[in-house]
């Protein structure tokens, strides 16, 4: 619990960051990373996404203000109907 809090504090700063420099910052290998970090996306617990190719992770955030607004719209429609 503890690294996905880490990871995801430091992951919140950048739209998208280097696994290299990830493994870095935490002391462990790539490889680990990349394995940890696969775990955790699709367990949902940290919102982004690997790039193997390039060897990123980017993440994903969510709009607020566009999903309240989407939330208000739907309401709206289900009351006209």
């Amino acid at each position: 619990e503890m690294r996905i809090k880490a990871y995801c504090q430091l992951l919140e700063s950048y739209s998208s960051l280097q696994l290299s420099a990830l493994a870095e910052s935490f002391g462990v290998s790539e490889a680990f990373i990349d394995a940890e970090l696969s775990r955790f996306i699709n367990a949902g617990r940290i919102h982004c996404k690997i790039d193997a190719v390039h060897g990123t992770v980017e993440t994903i955030r969510s709009d607020a203000r566009n999903a309240e607004y989407q939330a208000t719209i739907k309401q709206g429609d289900s009351l006209m109907h």
